[in-house]
């Protein structure tokens, strides 16, 4: 059995862009000929995940063996989240862009799941991640347009690099990335999109075939 974890953190519902491409992504999955898939959801909305607060941080440089009760309990929700991860074989994002970057739900599960001693460990030479590469799959939708390369009237995407950034630093490197853009610009930029989506998953679920097909033979 493959398990997939999706992350879903779009606060707009059915109306959600980034989550209907995500499902689609899914439906296609589960259409396919393939071992059994088992999906995990975590809707970042629906069941937002506290800050890391001070006890948090405390706990978190705490050397594991000198760690008090209350600190071992102050991680609780980060070793399951990070468990959570460790136990997929795919992970699947779909998130907005807000104000250019990652909205602050995911960011929150962000901060649970890169942790220092845990996740990924600090070198000389930077840090190196804890967590065993697999497929990442990730849907992004932005209201306004964002250009490639950049341009002085268009939207900077800090999301994109930021994520393929912080991905790596815990070990997951092989990422795919699917950026909708101008989803408030009218009928053609939707149009635009949905075709665009089309064509992603069609080869997103073809890599996912060829990696976890391999990985399982």
């Amino acid at each position: 059995m493959s398990v997939l974890l999706h992350i879903s953190a779009s606060p707009r519902g059915l109306a959600s862009h980034s989550r209907r491409v995500a499902r689609q992504f899914i439906g296609h999955l589960q259409t396919m000929d393939a071992p059994a898939l088992q999906i995990v959801e975590r809707d970042l909305v629906a069941q937002p995940l506290p800050y890391p607060d001070c006890s948090f941080v405390d706990a978190m440089l705490t050397p594991e063996m000198q760690r008090t009760a209350d600190q071992t309990q102050a991680l609780a929700l980060s070793e399951r989240l990070i468990a959570e991860l460790e136990c997929a074989d795919t992970l699947l994002i779909d998130t907005p862009m807000h104000n250019f970057t990652v909205p602050a739900a995911l960011k929150a599960w962000i901060d649970h799941v890169v942790r220092i001693g845990r996740s990924f460990r600090s070198t000389r030479e930077g840090k190196v991640g804890l967590l065993r590469d697999r497929p990442v799959f990730i849907v992004i939708a932005c209201g306004g347009p964002v250009p490639e390369p950049p341009t002085a009237t268009g939207q900077v995407d800090f999301l994109t690099p930021y994520l393929r950034y912080v991905l790596a630093t815990i070990g997951l490197r092989n990422v795919s990335v699917l950026r909708l853009t101008g989803l408030s610009r009218g009928e053609t930029a939707l149009a635009q999109a949905d075709a665009d989506a089309a064509g992603w998953i069609e080869a997103a679920t073809a890599d996912w075939k060829r990696t976890t097909w391999s990985a399982a033979t």
